[in-house]
């Protein structure tokens, strides 16, 4: 197999192994007697919808057979101290594209707060793996930055392998991998697969801290596709918002981030 052969199948398999990220951008609803409150399913511009059911059945497919076995094996194997670290390394990581999009955004506080997150965890937190400067950073990402200017959201997507979005959101990541700084500084220095390899173990990362989460959503579901949809839209829009919506505030789940997840028919 040539050099050239054995790149793309790097490629590949780190690109399944990160799956569901995204499509984990749910999670765990309000409880209430220990039970989930049924999900209130608002109204999303879907047009394309037998499209997005065919592709959410592919991925869940592949979650069930790949990234779920392997999330579970990441947990059952590695202490919590060392997946907090993991987790820590790569919030850390992407501070720079929440700064720049907290500027784009004109919320100069909370770009303070990025910079000063980055530059403590990373000098005096061993590379970002601990959390020294303890400033609870949201995720900011340039399909907020949209939402801020006033771009509407567009139609609802489950993009292959990477998930729930909404159009906006899918733009927003194309243009978030260009403008982080991580990534020209990786380029750089010639670090081979780096984007592959981060986007890979935060999926997994991620899928393993919703395990749980998923199988009971999908568990209250009459409709997990729909209940997946509206709980996507409730968390971007919590996240456009900086938490200030009444919509239930789930976990951030998202490969890079971004916008949109029954019993299965």
């Amino acid at each position: 197999m040539g050099l050239r052969s054995k790149s793309s199948s790097f490629k590949a398999g780190l690109t399944a192994l990160a799956l569901l990220v995204a499509v984990t951008g749910c999670a765990t609803p309000q409880q209430k007697d220990g039970k989930a409150v049924a999900v209130m399913y608002d109204e999303v511009y879907d047009p394309l919808e037998p499209m997005n059911r065919y592709f959410f059945d592919v991925n869940y497919a592949l979650d069930a057979l790949f990234v779920k076995p392997v999330s579970e094996m990441y947990r059952g194997v590695l202490p919590e101290a060392v997946r907090d670290s993991v987790s820590n390394f790569l919030t850390n990581l992407s501070q720079p594209i929440y700064l720049i999009n907290n500027v784009l955004q004109g919320d100069l506080n909370g770009a303070g707060d990025n910079m000063g997150a980055f530059f403590t965890n990373t000098f005096l937190g061993v590379g970002g793996l601990f959390d020294v400067a303890k400033l609870n950073t949201p995720s900011e990402d340039m399909g907020q930055t949209l939402a801020v200017w006033g771009v509407q959201e567009g139609p609802y997507l489950v993009v292959p392998l990477l998930g729930p979005r909404t159009t906006r959101a899918a733009v927003g990541g194309v243009a978030d991998y260009y403008l982080d700084p991580i990534n020209y500084a990786a380029k750089e220095n010639d670090i081979e697969h780096f984007g592959a390899v981060r986007w890979a173990v935060n999926g997994i990362d991620q899928r393993s801290r919703a395990i749980e989460a998923l199988d009971e959503i999908e568990k209250n579901s009459i409709d997990f596709y729909a209940a997946i949809r509206s709980l996507y839209r409730q968390n971007r829009n919590n996240m456009i918002l900086n938490g200030a919506s009444n919509s239930t505030q789930l976990p951030d789940m998202s490969f890079d981030d971004d916008d949109n997840p029954v019993k299965r028919n």
